[in-house]
């Protein structure tokens, strides 16, 4: 019988401390994934052990070494995720699946859920104010002296007066029926609106230079009512249709004669209801309209702050430095949409948790399959010495192999569908002719998406903590098997 070689005895070494030679047939299988019946002292090598003879040494010492500096608990849970002539590769392979498809879901739909928070804030604080000063009796005559004391305010970064109000716009086209459409007109001082909003840096067309009757109006208005820079459109408040419907009614011969306005610019504020539904004027003209120039009057104030996501400090101190006639909203109020939107994002997370729920199932059922398939195999490491602590993590490490990789694999996908998500939106109108995210409904002309490394940080521990604690039942059910009984398992 030829002597046993430096690599042999490299493979055949214990489990713990030396194994007697009649236990080198059973270690040496086991390492390689079959075990072999235990008490056969004399009989021929196992098949493993003339294969790994039949390989050269220049290919078998490397091998060897680099299994040697694995753990043992490690090398098992390895080979058994990769049996040879068994279906569970096959369970395997669908488990690390469904954990890569739960963790994609989870990025690419909380991505997208902070994308429109992120968009939608950016757009509306581009616009509108941090926070209103209102009037509690209606209009505010004396806005210039509140003005300067809301500028006192050290939380406060600007403010400027406006007037806000709906009115008719009535357009006549070189061919066809005039057209109708009764928008919200916003008049503004052009001096203080830099101040307040990124209006003046959002014209696209023309000008910011507000004259006396000049307007400034929306991309999507300004197509919807076939506009250009340099033509007149004819306004009516409210006020001027009730006098004209008052003179109507008493048949009065003296006319009302509504006012001409000309497009000075045309503006692109990021947000479809801002570009479809606004109209900006200045403000002397807008007092008219709402008859407010006697008094030099305006609606209230924008007040713009250095940190707007804290705006309930600085409304608080506004309200003890004013009095109480008058009024301060902060954007939360104000914008009660972007409020929904951070709370959807979470209810989101917590319900797609459960595509990874379901997933860390499918661990349980492969490895509730590997513990019945190996119950031979336990017994034959108990026997050899195993503690319950190496059979626990001998199946914890196949649950934590499983993960990682389907975690791995499923941030991978989420990030390329988001970054991809655009192209993917237009191919699917191309091929069926549907739009998934109409601008006329969401207000964003591209689908927005953002990746926190927080929320991608939340997803993949949760996600590894759910699949290890699906694991630990039929890890804890294998380290608890008697060795006597398992090795009787047929």
């Amino acid at each position: 019988m030829a002597r046993p070689t430096a690599t042999d005895r490299e493979c055949e070494g214990p489990i713990h401390g030396t194994a007697p030679p009649h236990s080198e047939g059973p270690k040496s299988a086991l390492i390689l994934g079959n075990a072999s019946p235990v008490g056969r002292r004399d009989g021929p090598p196992s098949t493993a052990r003339r294969k790994l003879r039949s390989l050269t040494p220049q290919h078998r010492i490397p091998r060897l070494r680099r299994m040697s500096r694995l753990p043992f608990e490690l090398l098992l849970a390895l080979r058994y995720l990769r049996p040879k002539r068994s279906f569970v590769s096959v369970i395997t392979l669908i488990s690390v699946l469904g954990v890569t498809l739960g963790v994609a879901v989870l990025i690419i739909v909380i991505s997208v859920m902070s994308g429109f928070d992120h968009d939608l804030r950016e757009r509306v604080f581009g616009f509108n104010a941090h926070l209103k000063v209102l009037r509690r009796d209606g209009a505010m005559p004396d806005w210039q002296s509140v003005l300067a004391q809301v500028q006192t305010n050290p939380l406060v970064q600007g403010a400027a007066p406006f007037v806000l109000g709906q009115v008719l716009v009535e357009t006549q086209p070189p061919f066809g029926q005039p057209r109708v459409f009764a928008p919200v007109v916003r008049g503004c001082a052009p001096e203080l609106e830099p101040r307040v909003s990124a209006l003046p840096r959002s014209v696209v067309s023309g000008g910011f230079q507000l004259g006396p009757r000049d307007l400034l109006v929306g991309t999507v208005f300004a197509e919807n009512m076939g506009l250009a820079v340099g033509d007149r459109v004819t306004l009516y408040s409210w006020q001027e249709l009730r006098r004209l419907k008052e003179s109507h009614e008493r048949q009065q011969p003296e006319a009302i004669l509504p006012e001409e306005y000309t497009v000075r610019g045309i503006f692109d504020a990021g947000y479809y209801e801002f570009n479809a539904n606004v109209v900006v004027t200045g403000l002397e003209d807008a007092q008219e309209l709402f008859d407010l120039a006697g008094d030099d009057a305006v609606h209230g104030l924008m007040v713009a702050l250095h940190d707007p996501l804290q705006p309930q400090t600085a409304a608080r101190t506004l309200r003890l430095q004013l009095g109480p006639e008058y009024v301060v909203t902060t954007w939360m109020e104000d914008s009660p949409l972007m409020l929904a939107v951070l709370v959807e994002k979470n209810v989101m997370l917590y319900i797609l948790f459960f595509i990874v729920i379901v997933a860390a199932f499918g661990i349980t059922c492969t490895l509730i399959t590997f513990v019945v398939m190996k119950t031979r195999e336990i017994g034959v490491l108990k026997a050899l010495g195993a503690t319950h602590r190496q059979v626990l993590w001998v199946f914890l490490g196949q649950s934590l192999i499983v993960s990682i990789g389907g975690v791995a694999a499923g941030v991978g996908l989420g990030l390329t569908a988001i970054a991809y998500r655009n192209e993917f939106l237009a191919f699917l109108r191309r091929a069926t002719g549907f739009e998934l995210f109409p601008a006329s409904i969401y207000g964003f002309d591209q689908l927005p998406a953002l990746v926190l490394p927080r929320d991608v940080a939340i997803i993949c521990g949760g996600s590894l903590l759910i699949c290890l604690l699906a694991a630990a039942f039929p890890a804890r059910h294998a380290s608890r098997l008697n060795p006597v009984e398992a090795l009787r398992h047929e």
